[in-house]
């Protein structure tokens, strides 16, 4: 698959900050918080940040981000099959780079930042990183994910949530068959521009990986 850059507003590496990338259901969310808690580190929550993302894209310069805008929930997976899904993916084609770029450049730079954010490909990812070892893609097996997202998604209405009235069986099936394209390709990436995949299949304690990445991460203990 061709890699599509998008503009990063002319920002640079951020020195300041690390990345936690990957698929759904990895776990990332758990590690960041582990990080913020015993290591003071300051976490931007990708996905939340891509509700005000919504408001700020245009149809010229955010095709794919804009055409979900203005659909009601579950819209987009009930026309499509996951290819097409998959294919229709913002982050896919690199649109919503930028608007991490600006929101991690107007934000403070005093302490280590960790970005928890599904929606970035390690291509996508080098114009602003720092290190290699500042970044890491958290991919779960397929099992791992599918127990997870049916634990997600068994409250009714963080289902209808994503998914409107469509059936949820039937979305998750299609959203796990998504999932399983985009690992694909983070694991493409990753191999290709020499960045690290860690495998998560839930053998390992979420506390294991979090010193993990403490370390990688070049973090030490907060001050209490």
């Amino acid at each position: 698959m061709t890699e599509r850059r998008s503009g990063t507003g002319g920002l640079g590496p951020l020195t300041h900050v690390r990345w936690i990338a990957g698929g759904t259901g990895a776990g990332k969310s758990t590690v960041a918080a582990a990080l913020a808690e015993r290591y003071g580190v300051r976490v931007y929550d990708g996905d939340r940040a891509e509700h005000r993302w919504l408001a700020r894209c245009t149809p010229d310069r955010h095709p794919h981000l804009h055409a979900a805008r203005d659909r009601p929930p579950g819209a987009l997976w009930a026309e499509r099959s996951p290819r097409e899904i998959f294919a229709g993916m913002a982050s896919l084609h690199g649109e919503t780079v930028g608007f991490l770029a600006e929101d991690l450049a107007a934000a403070p730079s005093d302490r280590i930042t960790v970005v928890d954010y599904f929606g970035i490909l390690p291509g996508h990812l080098l114009p602003l990183l720092h290190r290699p070892d500042h970044a890491v893609f958290l991919v779960p097996t397929a099992g791992f994910r599918a127990r997870k997202l049916r634990e997600r998604y068994a409250d009714p209405a963080r289902a209808r949530a994503n998914w409107g009235d469509q059936d949820p069986e039937a979305m998750l099936a299609k959203r796990l068959a998504r999932d399983a394209l985009w690992d694909d390709e983070v694991r493409r990436q990753a191999r290709a521009h020499g960045l690290d995949v860690i495998t998560v299949d839930g053998h390992t304690p979420a506390a294991d990986i979090t010193r993990r990445l403490a370390g990688r991460f070049g973090l030490e203990p907060a001050r209490r």
